[in-house]
């Protein structure tokens, strides 16, 4: 099965997300919006896992997820994927890196477990909005929304889905993790 580890942010915060990309979908040729419900952050891509693999992947995440706190984020920029004057993958962005600890614990854990087709290209924490077969200048796109900050959340769980493919793209949530509250003083 195919599996990932993602966040997926509140639903306040796609409401945003959603308000700010509306004018332009279905205005770049080329570009394919996926559906919101499939909006998520990716933490760690494990692509495909045998079976058996499962039981020790949960207890593996499940510890891996435990050892980090909740980090406070916001969408704060858009890119694009490999660059804006040649992209594939449209995309929104967090501010800073909080999240490149717990992706590294993530893959770690699941290496350990099994899962051996671990990504190993350096984590980029993104919400994919958009995806293009060709390349395509976004430049005029990503600066149209240059002026956009997010409002602040918590990104408190993590989840391990199953992707199936096929003409449309389905996730399964087959389990999810609570990080550690930050402590407050």
């Amino acid at each position: 099965m195919r599996l990932f580890a993602a966040v997926v942010p509140p639903d306040e915060v796609l409401d945003e997300l959603e308000r700010a990309i509306a004018p332009h979908v279905g205005q770049v040729p080329g570009l394919r919006w996926p559906d919101r419900a499939t909006w998520h952050i990716t933490v760690a891509f494990f692509g495909e896992v045998p079976e058996e693999v499962l039981p020790d992947l949960r207890v593996r995440l499940a510890r891996a997820v435990h050892r980090h706190t909740v980090p406070t984020v916001a969408f704060t920029r858009f890119g694009a994927f490999s660059s804006v004057r040649r992209a594939r993958v449209f995309w929104a962005g967090l501010s800073g890196d909080p999240m490149t600890r717990l992706a590294e614990s993530v893959k770690a854990g699941a290496r350990r477990a099994g899962a051996v087709h671990t990504d190993e290209k350096r984590f980029h924490p993104h919400l994919t909005l958009a995806r293009a077969k060709a390349e395509t200048d976004l430049r005029p796109l990503v600066e149209s929304l240059s002026g956009f900050t997010g409002s602040t959340w918590r990104a408190e769980n993590v989840r391990l889905v199953k992707s199936e493919q096929g003409a449309q793209v389905r996730y399964e949530s087959l389990d999810e993790w609570a990080l550690t509250p930050t402590p407050r003083g």
